[in-house]
């Protein structure tokens, strides 16, 4: 009788797979349950980003009563093509709209597209450690954002930082999934030591020109606040340019979420059920470390995002990805919103760099799951 069991319950899980549906049983209670848990979840979310992104705009070094904040949150979506630096007199609207909404917008962002990232490369690596810094693609594009600021550059032009970022990221991903390509294969022990490898170069690359633009110390100084990781003086500007490729890339993520489910169970068994294995870790690979360069391209070197938010998620929905990957993108965006916050009110007027407070929060969450990973393995 168990035997019969077993049978019927490994022949629903194929079903599952192969279809992407919940296999039809007597009761869909817990389909239901689960949806319902999903949704709760998701609205939820929702209703925090909302808070703390009005607490974002409210609280600062100047003080604005809600009422006014409304009412400039109003009037910016009303008319927001309207709307220039130039053309406001009202201070406490270019305070909200033109100052810290576009902030706090960014951070939305960007927190969205490293939780998606993060999702992506631990349902690839089959690895709750895993995340978008392991491959080099946030590496490069902290050197390329550090040369654009060595050679002048980026004052020239608020698009040659974010350029020359993304430009180095996609590079740091073709030299480590060159290195971890034979045979039109990629092997994934191959592209993680190919990208602690590339890491270690581009930081080596990266100090040496710290080291020799130390003696102009505005230079030097926004270097390692650009390695921190922030969003000061972001304007709609930079919203604008990130949104078009963080929303091709979720969009890319979820269209692969039943391949990240099919491959939990091997590549041999992925490529039995029909998925090309070889393009769909091409593809989740680029696409994770594109949303990653794009991130890094307009907030600077952002740690433990991609990390933490991803596993959390996991513990709070489960590990399907048509749930994991937007409830990572929501996750995700509060948790950047309420760290920038944190990093604009902790030591006001003075700011601190974001990148501090996410390593504040993902630092020790990381040691908890390595401990816990560890202990687990001892008892094997």
């Amino acid at each position: 009788m168990s035997q019969l069991a077993g049978k019927q319950e490994r022949a629903v899980s194929l079903y599952e797979v192969t279809t992407g549906r919940r296999a039809p049983d007597r009761s869909s209670l817990g389909q239901s349950r689960r949806f319902t848990g999903f949704a709760i979840y998701l609205l939820i979310m929702t209703v925090l980003l909302i808070a703390v992104m009005i607490l974002g705009v409210t609280i600062g070094s100047v003080e604005i009563p809600l009422s006014r904040v409304v009412h400039a949150l109003g009037r910016g979506i009303a008319a927001p093509a309207l709307v220039s630096a130039g053309s406001v007199t009202d201070p406490a609207f270019t305070i909200v709209w033109l100052l810290r909404m576009p902030r706090a917008a960014m951070a939305a962002l960007v927190g969205g597209a490293l939780g998606v990232a993060g999702a992506q490369m631990q349902g690839l690596f089959q690895n709750p450690l895993a995340s978008p810094d392991i491959i080099g693609v946030s590496a490069g594009g902290s050197l390329g954002g550090v040369l654009a600021l060595a050679t002048g550059l980026a004052t020239r032009s608020m698009f040659y930082l974010p350029l020359f970022a993304f430009s180095g990221a996609l590079l740091a991903l073709i030299v480590v999934y060159a290195i971890a390509t034979r045979r039109a294969r990629t092997g994934i022990a191959t592209l993680l030591l190919a990208g602690v490898a590339v890491n270690a170069l581009i930081g080596a690359i990266t100090s040496f020109l710290i080291t020799v633009t130390w003696v102009r110390y505005e230079v030097a100084q926004q270097i390692i606040f650009w390695l921190m990781g922030g969003l000061a003086n972001r304007t709609w500007s930079h919203v604008w340019l990130g949104i078009p490729g963080f929303s091709i890339g979720i969009v890319l993520a979820l269209a692969f979420a039943r391949d990240l489910d099919i491959l939990a169970a091997g590549e041999e068994v992925a490529s039995s059920l029909g998925v090309e294995v070889e393009r769909a870790k091409r593809v989740l690979l680029i696409n994770a470390a594109l949303l990653t360069g794009a991130a890094v391209a307009l907030s600077g070197a952002i740690g433990f995002v991609g990390l933490v938010v991803p596993h959390a998620v996991r513990l709070a929905i489960g590990p399907a990805h048509r749930r994991l990957l937007p409830a990572s993108a929501l996750t995700g965006a509060v948790f950047l919103v309420f760290a920038d916050l944190l990093a604009r009110t902790l030591d006001r007027p003075e700011e601190i760099q974001v990148g501090i407070i996410t390593a504040f929060f993902g630092a020790p969450f990381f040691l908890y799951l390595l401990l816990r990973r560890t202990r687990e393995e001892s008892f094997v």
